[in-house]
């Protein structure tokens, strides 16, 4: 079994990874999978925003169930999403890829584009993939990205390249875990904004690393450092919004009804012992929701830096006069996306464990849409 992943230290100081050097090549004989939807922009201009965001989160629980509880580095786009992993689990990937696939194309009408790119052939093409784990909080730690890797094998993704076979019709990934329970995350600062910084092709590395260093700096002012979840945790609404589209992605062999029944019982029992601060059999759904938010992924290293931050307009005008002028220097392009609300969609193996996974996106497109406006030198 490789170890590779495994052994990578754990880094407890977000700031700190704007530095390349803590970050560790892949391993030649690694693979990048990447997914994305195929009019995701259109998609979300008709208010599909869970539905975009589900799909963009089930290609990740696939990969996770089918990796069978083995480790391994993934990063969350808004519309899709990226990972990495070894060669004996190579396959397992193309399985799991190819059901998301057709799922997604089936129980939505949406196509998704999905690749398997060498380790090797991003080299030869003069990029590199490199990834460092950080811990976000005490039960779960998420990989980051540098190298440029991730976004050549997106894009060559886009141009056709490294395609996979098409799964037969009816095939069902296993999405078990994969859910989206919580009520949307209001701003409390005055927006929810999505951000995406890149280093200009050619940039120089250590003026792009000492604007990340700038931004981050200037997003600690903000409470949380802008975490769009309250301390306590998201809030619950019930019937929970996504009841419907939770039922589609787990229904397994069961009608897509009963699951919708059995997820009504289990949010409205969640929702009652979250407001009432009862436990039943050991869970503390209060201390749950806390965890939720301390778990959650509102920022990243995925090829240069993601953030949704909960966000006073005085704030997002600083930002981006600071982007604008590293971008009319040369450092960086960027993109930025302003709404009301965040939203939340989760991997849950256990409640019981402190293990589960929350992605946190701008509740109307988010990286998305902040990808759309993406500006560069010269632009």
């Amino acid at each position: 079994m490789d170890e590779f992943y495994d052994r990578l230290p754990l880094q407890d100081a977000f700031g700190t990874l704007s530095d390349a050097n803590c970050y560790t090549a892949l391993p030649d004989e690694w693979v990048v999978g990447a997914a994305d939807i195929v009019g995701s922009t259109q998609a979300i201009a008709e208010g599909r925003y869970k539905t975009v965001n589900m799909i963009g989160a089930a290609v990740i629980s696939a990969q996770l169930n089918a990796a069978g509880g083995r480790a391994f580095p993934f990063v969350f786009g808004g519309d899709g999403a990226a990972f990495a992993c070894p060669p004996d689990q190579v396959d397992a990937a193309e399985r799991a890829l190819s059901a998301v696939r057709c799922w997604a194309d089936e129980e939505f009408g949406l196509s998704l584009r999905v690749a398997l790119v060498p380790v090797t052939a991003i080299r030869k093409a003069g990029r590199d993939v490199a990834v460092a784990r950080y811990q976000a909080s005490q039960g779960v730690d998420y990989a980051m990205f540098t190298g440029g890797g991730i976004s050549w094998a997106e894009a060559e993704m886009k141009r056709g390249q490294f395609d996979l076979a098409h799964a037969p019709a009816g095939t069902q990934p296993d999405l078990t875990g994969l859910s989206c329970r919580w009520s949307q995350m209001k701003a409390r600062n005055g927006q929810i904004l999505s951000v995406l910084i890149q280093p200009e092709d050619g940039a120089d590395a250590v003026d792009f690393a000492a604007l990340i260093d700038a931004v981050l700096a200037l997003i600690g002012d903000l409470e949380r450092n802008g975490h769009p979840a309250p301390a306590d945790g998201p809030g619950t609404d019930w019937p929970p919004a996504g009841a419907e589209m939770e039922a589609r992605a787990t229904r397994g062999t069961l009608t897509v009804a009963k699951r919708k029944r059995q997820i009504l019982f289990e949010t409205f029992m969640a929702w009652v012992l979250i407001r009432t601060g009862l436990k039943i059999g050991g869970f503390d759904a209060r201390r749950y929701a806390r965890v939720v938010g301390e778990n959650a992924d509102f920022r990243k290293f995925d090829d240069g830096l993601k953030m949704t931050l909960d966000c006073d307009d005085a704030t997002a005008a600083r930002l981006t006069d600071m982007l604008e002028t590293a971008r009319l220097a040369g450092t960086i392009r960027y993109g930025m996306h302003s709404q009301s609300e965040a939203m939340m969609t989760c991997l849950v193996p256990s409640m019981m464990r402190d293990d589960h996974v929350h992605f946190i996106d701008g509740a109307t497109g988010g990286y998305a849409q902040a990808a759309t406006q993406i500006k560069g030198f010269g632009a």
